[in-house]
């Protein structure tokens, strides 16, 4: 049984008619050979096509390459469904989309103004985004790369870091027992599971890992990262949580991500930037004329007058 989301997400691409507008611009790719196509539900065998006939309507085929078309499509939660599960009713709409727009040719509807309208309209989007894909490409080189990721660790300089533990109590007094425990060769990591009010802390012997000073309340950080390797503080740290007692158990420089680990997010930032760069080089060298939504002109900008007005004689 096919989950509802997805037969809306279908019924919705088909009241919007994106089917069978991706169909009716698409030519019809050309029929395999005559052959008995494997069935569907059968894995493709090695030697198979790598785009094969996964249906036929009225003679003219449909590719599993349509099938991953129209999938692409649909909501993301749907996208995340096992492809068996969802393919009958993929196919199904396939086929209903192949039957209405073999309908509507007959109909000789494919010559009308709006059909002819609408196929412009796609044309336009589907060059416009080949050539700002062409762009991006061939602008995003290794040097371009390069230089943003230098860019990128200046503007992120590596942090310092502390591994710290700490056992948090309501009262001071209480706070200055466990001090004193301590300086007598008290356990920390003990005491921190004994008397703790941090419960998930507690359970690893109060460590709370390696953090940075903004990650911490400011008093609590301030104190951990003033302190030396393998100290314990020597008066309770007071924040809004509580008292605090730290205990700092190394420090480290944070490691600065690898090109390859921020490349998506660099290549996404040189992206924008290149399409901004492409828009406004094509305007530059264009002749563009913009009009009121009436068709008349534009009413003209008066220039700014900075000047100050020259002040006008005193009467006597």
């Amino acid at each position: 049984m096919v989950n509802r989301v997805f037969r809306a997400a279908l019924l919705s691409m088909a009241a919007c008619g994106l089917a069978l507008a991706a169909h009716a611009q698409t030519p019809a790719p050309t029929p395999a050979p005559a052959a008995t196509p494997a069935p569907a539900a059968q894995a493709a065998p090695a030697t198979a096509d790598a785009d094969p006939v996964v249906a036929r309507v009225n003679g003219e085929a449909v590719h599993r390459s349509d099938v991953q078309r129209m999938v692409s499509q649909l909501p993301p939660q749907v996208q995340q469904m096992p492809l068996e599960m969802i393919y009958p009713a993929v196919i199904e709409q396939l086929v209903n989309s192949k039957l209405v727009a073999e309908a509507g040719y007959k109909a000789n509807l494919a010559g009308t103004p709006e059909v002819k309208d609408e196929i412009k309209r796609a044309e336009e989007r589907a060059v416009q985004r080949a050539y700002i894909q062409k762009e991006v490409q061939s602008r995003i080189t290794p040097a371009k790369l390069d230089e943003a990721y230098q860019a990128f660790l200046k503007q992120n300089p590596a942090q310092e870091e502390v591994k710290a533990s700490h056992i948090l109590v309501e009262k001071e007094d209480e706070a200055k027992a466990i001090i004193a425990q301590l300086k007598k060769g008290g356990d920390f990591a003990k005491l921190a599971k004994e008397k703790s009010k941090d419960p998930v802390a507690a359970e690893q012997g109060g460590d709370l890992g390696y953090f940075t000073k903004d990650t911490m309340v400011e008093p609590f950080a301030d104190a951990a990262f003033a302190m030396k390797k393998g100290e314990v503080s020597k008066e309770p740290v007071k924040t809004q949580f509580g008292w605090h007692i730290i205990k700092v158990e190394d420090k480290r420089t944070q490691p600065q991500p690898t090109l390859d680990e921020v490349k998506p997010q660099l290549e996404q930032q040189l992206s924008k930037d290149i399409v901004t760069n492409v828009v406004d080089d094509l305007r530059k060298v264009a002749k563009v004329e913009t009009f009121q939504l009436d068709g008349s002109p534009m009413p003209k900008e008066e220039p700014a007058t900075d000047a100050p007005k020259a002040e006008e004689p005193k009467k006597n």
